[in-house]
């Protein structure tokens, strides 16, 4: 599936705002394509994506194509604050890019993969036009429209896929945790998310991260450990962002599955059945 097919899935919530500004600069003329094609009624794949607070979802409104809409809103949400944690520490590192190709490739195919390349030094040029800091309150603003539009749980997906780009050289740098936990805030997520993350393949086989990943001290008591668990495992179940396709489930099962590594490197410590 080529990115310019994109135009037909991820209008919705980000036919505006910072996320559609940042759309129009990094695909041009397929972006105002697009828009025009939804004004005049001619785009039949267009999603008119919305955020019910009350229900705490999102919804679409009418097409044949809501999933699809949820789908690529969240891939362009990833390659916009990819762009930001890629560039944290200073420098573009292959290995991170490599890991957005790979998944670039998985997800939409060969074409996809020089598009979405072609997205990220655009926002790469952007950032270095606007500054560090005007680029941020960018991302800032970005992760506040992400927030308002997408669900708890595919946001927290796409947190955890932040964290394997920033994971991607073997070595994170403070200024990539500290962007991490920018964007974490921003999302309506927390700073513990971020902690947890990063521990999640070190919580199989370490006591300290193990309680890193579950969001606990050592002090907790047996039943304290028990409901951080439970907690942590709900928020984290692969079928809550399950309309966001195979790929995405998958990698959030093996999110899941390093969650109850953890839990169980704690529990046997702890002697808990």
């Amino acid at each position: 599936m080529a990115l310019g097919k994109w135009i037909g899935g991820f209008l919705g919530f980000i036919t505006a705002g910072p996320l559609g500004a940042l759309a129009g600069f990094a695909l041009g003329a397929l972006f105002d394509r697009g828009m025009d094609q939804v004004n005049t009624g001619e785009n039949p794949d267009f999603q008119r994506m919305g955020y019910d607070q009350r229900e705490n979802r999102t919804y679409g409104a009418y097409g044949p194509r809501a999933y699809e809409g949820q789908r690529n809103s969240f891939m362009f949400s990833l390659l916009v604050l990819s762009s930001y944690i890629i560039k944290a520490d200073g420098k573009v590192m292959h290995s991170e890019m490599n890991f957005v190709r790979n998944f670039l490739q998985q997800n939409f195919g060969s074409e996809a993969v020089s598009q979405g390349e072609d997205i990220l030094l655009k926002l790469f040029k952007k950032q270095d036009e606007m500054g560090p800091s005007e680029f941020q309150g960018v991302i800032r603003d970005c992760c506040m429209q992400i927030s308002r539009n997408m669900l708890y749980e595919q946001r927290l997906q796409l947190l955890n896929y932040l964290v394997l780009v920033a994971q991607a050289d073997k070595d994170v740098s403070r200024e990539e945790v500290n962007a991490l936990k920018y964007i974490a805030v921003h999302l309506s997520l927390t700073e513990a998310d971020v902690e947890s993350m990063l521990n999640l393949k070190y919580g199989g086989n370490d006591l300290d991260a193990a309680y890193k990943v579950l969001g606990i001290s050592p002090e907790a008591t047996d039943e304290e450990v028990k409901a951080a668990y439970r907690k942590l495992a709900l928020k984290n179940h692969p079928d809550r962002v399950a309309t966001l396709g195979d790929d995405v489930r998958k990698a959030a099962e093996k999110k899941f599955q390093e969650i109850n590594a953890a839990k169980e490197v704690v529990f046997k410590a702890r002697g808990i059945r």
